[in-house]
């Protein structure tokens, strides 16, 4: 399983920006994480993840939250 941090990388302007650009250059059938710490951010991601059918499970641990997924085809 692929495990994207967008923790570590406070310099983006959004953590989705890291989430979106791995997303993006996985290929299909790959299992991802993103995990964040910004619960606004957090819901888009979510959001778009549905939009595009894409089924995942939602992790949260204090102020971590992580989903998991698995990359569909293009």
């Amino acid at each position: 399983m692929r495990t994207i941090d967008t923790r570590l990388n406070q310099s983006h302007y959004s953590p989705l920006i890291p989430a979106i650009k791995a997303l993006c250059e996985a290929p299909a059938g790959e299992p991802m994480e993103i995990v964040m710490d910004h619960a606004d951010a957090f819901n888009d991601l979510k959001e778009y993840l549905a939009e595009q059918g894409i089924g995942f499970r939602e992790i949260y641990d204090g102020e971590e939250m992580r989903v998991q997924f698995t990359k569909q085809q293009s």
